[in-house]
């Protein structure tokens, strides 16, 4: 199995999503493509209130030191490093996973924008039939949204709105935290022990 994947994370509410994502995918022994937005930057400084490295290399062994992940296994690039593996079909992981994704990336990969590395990303897996995943974090939902998600959908993306489910009875932010991720993981095939699946839920 080939066990790389690359997560974008942009600007919408969500950091912790990407937070605990990214730290499952590292203890999976996955190699991580992080495509980081500039807004994204400003999210996590609002909710996580953590400073993100403007440089890639910098930003790479921040997340390589809070995760422990091994020398080389979260690769940070920049917004425009086109010759980034990510960049291209010939290289780029056959998985990709925007969290979380804010609306105007949504529009931009609906209509194949590619103004930046993360839309190119997600150009470059839907054009090579790969999986794409958009955990968007949005509400109420316009028209425009909900047309984008549709044409998305058509294109064989996964749309998966951050939208925790309570039937696990939380008890604290974390529970809902992981209840989004767990899915997100379960649909990558990746095994997680975040959250029991439905009816084998503990007694």
């Amino acid at each position: 199995m080939n066990k790389t994947i690359t997560l974008a994370i942009t600007g919408a509410s969500g950091a912790p999503y990407a937070l605990r994502l990214l730290e499952q995918l590292v203890a999976a022994q996955y190699e991580v493509f992080v495509l980081i937005s500039s807004a994204a930057k400003v999210v996590f400084a609002t909710e996580e209130d953590l400073k993100i490295p403007a440089q890639p290399e910098a930003a790479s062994a921040f997340f390589t030191d809070r995760f422990n992940a091994n020398p080389g296994q979260i690769r940070v690039c920049g917004k425009e490093e086109w010759f980034s593996p990510v960049a291209s079909g010939s290289a780029a992981p056959k998985q990709m996973v925007v969290c979380p994704c804010s609306t105007g990336t949504l529009s931009s990969i609906a209509v194949g924008a590619c103004d930046n590395l993360i839309e190119r990303a997600a150009d470059v897996v839907l054009k090579e039939r790969g999986q794409l995943i958009l955990v968007t974090r949005e509400m109420p939902l316009s028209s425009i949204h909900l047309e984008n998600m549709l044409k998305l959908s058509q294109m064989g993306a996964t749309i998966m709105p951050a939208s925790p489910g309570f039937y696990h009875q939380p008890q604290q932010i974390s529970d809902l935290i992981d209840f989004v991720v767990a899915r997100i993981l379960d649909h990558l095939g990746v095994d997680q022990s975040l959250m029991a699946r439905w009816g084998y839920q503990k007694k």
